[in-house]
């Protein structure tokens, strides 16, 4: 059985990583995909991916820092499909430097699009939700809220994003729209292939489970917050990390 059957999902960041497999999981469990990303070429390999998989799957090119880009993609998800149901807020960057050497452009670049645009497209996707009395909003926070040299914009912003959650959390549910967020270990994706294979194994290492997350692992977590079956559940922030978190140690 299909949980998300005709829901109409928003995928920010969907060209790649986690937010592909977000966009391909929550396709293959029935919804109505929208690839959003500010790249379109990655986002039309997705959507093409999910279309001849048999599923349903358009794209959305924007910047989800900016505002009106964030209004009108919205518009032309209910222009299509009449509703948006599911909005994972999975954009996100990063400019790491030790704090002293940090630019004023790397701090906005950052918080601009983590922060700010996390909580930009969770503005815009309130009034159809609301109205229809139903909405799914899922975030991404980090491991790195807990502090990571080299990483104070980065932290800074996820740490927002925490607290952002449990805000909206308490202001949406009124119109029965659940906001959770969800908190990823560390991932195969561009930024941990980017590191040297030493400290990858370091990292390994530190997991109990003695495996890093695959990209599928926090698009099953997704799906399943975005489904009826965690109803009751919002305004948490959910680390999906092998463990790494838990111990003295």
């Amino acid at each position: 059985m299909m949980k998300l059957q005709d829901r109409v999902a928003l995928v920010t960041g969907g060209g790649n990583g986690i937010g592909r497999a977000t966009a391909l999981r929550l396709a293959k469990e029935g919804a109505r995909v929208v690839v959003g990303d500010i790249n379109e070429e990655a986002a039309q390999k997705v959507a093409g991916d999910i279309n001849e998989e048999g599923g349903e799957a358009s794209i959305a090119i924007l910047n989800v820092a900016d505002w009106a880009a964030a209004d009108a993609a919205v518009r032309t998800i209910l222009d299509r499909y009449g509703r948006l149901d599911i909005l994972i807020n999975n954009a996100g960057i990063f400019r790491d430097a030790f704090a002293h050497k940090l630019t004023e452009e790397m701090w906005d670049q950052v918080v601009d699009i983590n922060l700010k645009g996390t909580f930009n497209m969770a503005r815009a996707v309130y009034g159809p939700m609301s109205q229809q009395k139903f909405g799914r909003i899922v975030n991404t926070a980090s491991l790195a809220i807990r502090g990571n040299i080299g990483q104070s914009n980065y932290v800074a912003s996820k740490a927002g994003i925490v607290g952002l959650t449990r805000t909206l959390a308490l202001e949406y549910a009124r119109h029965n729209i659940t906001v959770n967020c969800v908190s990823p270990g560390v991932t195969q994706t561009q930024m941990y292939w980017a590191v040297p294979e030493k400290v990858r194994e370091g990292l390994v290492n530190r997991i109990p489970l003695k495996r890093v997350a695959s990209p599928d692992d926090l698009a099953a977590l997704h799906a399943f917050l975005c489904s009826d079956d965690a109803a009751y559940i919002t305004g948490q922030t959910i680390a999906c990390d092998g463990g790494i978190t838990i111990g003295l140690m």
